[in-house]
């Protein structure tokens, strides 16, 4: 499981998709569902062949071009040494496709005679077929997997801001670190010594090393000082502590139920919270957001680099 949903989209006729918001409403749609998208858009059929690989969620395509056919693009995707098994959307006005239903993870649109126009009836299907691969994506325990991975990767951009402001002069760390020392004394008695060297020697560099010691709670912490030193971020420590540290502790350590239509699920103790595809949503949606804040974060840090 993943955040990121890519399409790869031809049309001869793209631009008129692009002037209508056609992309910008599958955008949205997607953002809504807690993904983060990236729709490629072509109008050349070669261009189109170029960027084709295995790392698309979905490919939409017009099914009558100007230099291929629909049977063409077929070929040319499912050829053997591309190894692409991406669900695929053919659209059409004209009514000529027939035996579409025998080709696997291939759909086939008709638009002629709806009451919707063309690109309302694409916009819907699409968005039917996005709902299909999502829910896909929606095994539970592959859930867990991605949450994980995120915001793992959260915690890692997190680290490399914090080391890249350590040696900042409008940024005084000093209270702070004798706060995270003290807690940590208290805390990890196995870790004493290293942690009562680094506080003698004012070796916090070294600490944030550490990634037993110098945990999430110590990274957002050391972010929140970065954030008040510098100026026109706003704060998100205390969002990014509940929604995704706190998050991703508790998913860490629920148990996998099932109920009694089979319905595989966690959940967080007894009377706790229940990881379903709902919350599986919500935590989709925070880590996007947070990634937008420590991207945030990076480009201000950059613009006040002395």
């Amino acid at each position: 499981m993943k955040i990121d949903y890519k399409i790869l989209w031809l049309d001869n006729e793209m631009n008129a998709f692009i002037e209508d918001d056609v992309i910008l409403e599958i955008e949205q749609h997607l953002i809504s569902e807690g993904f983060l998208p990236t729709i490629i858009t072509t109008s050349d059929e070669d261009d189109f062949l170029g960027k084709l690989n295995d790392s698309y969620d979905l490919i939409l395509t017009d099914y009558h071009l100007n230099n291929l056919s629909g049977a063409d693009i077929i070929n040319e995707i499912r050829k053997p040494e591309r190894s692409i098994f991406t669900e695929i959307l053919f659209y059409t006005a004209k009514a000529e496709l027939t035996d579409t239903h025998k080709i696997s993870r291939v759909s086939f649109l008709e638009t002629n005679g709806k009451s919707a126009t063309h690109q309302e009836t694409i916009i819907a299907e699409v968005k039917k077929l996005i709902d299909l691969t999502i829910r896909k994506f929606h095994h539970i325990v592959a859930m867990r997997g991605m949450i994980m991975h995120e915001t793992s990767l959260l915690d890692s951009k997190m680290l490399d801001l914090i080391l890249g402001s350590l040696n900042r002069d409008n940024i005084n760390f000093k209270d702070l670190a004798e706060s995270i020392y003290d807690q940590l004394l208290e805390l990890y008695s196995t870790k004493a010594g290293f942690v009562n060297t680094c506080k003698e020697k004012s070796k916090f560099k070294e600490l944030t090393k550490d990634t037993f010691v110098f945990s999430s709670d110590y990274k957002i912490q050391t972010l929140k000082q970065i954030i008040d030193a510098i100026g026109e971020v706003t704060d998100f420590s205390a969002d990014y502590k509940e929604e995704i540290i706190s998050i991703r502790n508790k998913f860490a350590h629920a148990n996998l139920l099932v109920d009694d239509q089979g319905r595989e699920y966690f959940k967080y103790k007894e009377g706790g919270i229940t990881f379903d595809e709902a919350l599986c949503k919500k935590i989709r949606r925070d880590i996007f957001k947070h990634q937008k804040n420590l991207d945030a974060l990076e480009n201000r840090l950059a613009e006040t680099n002395p």
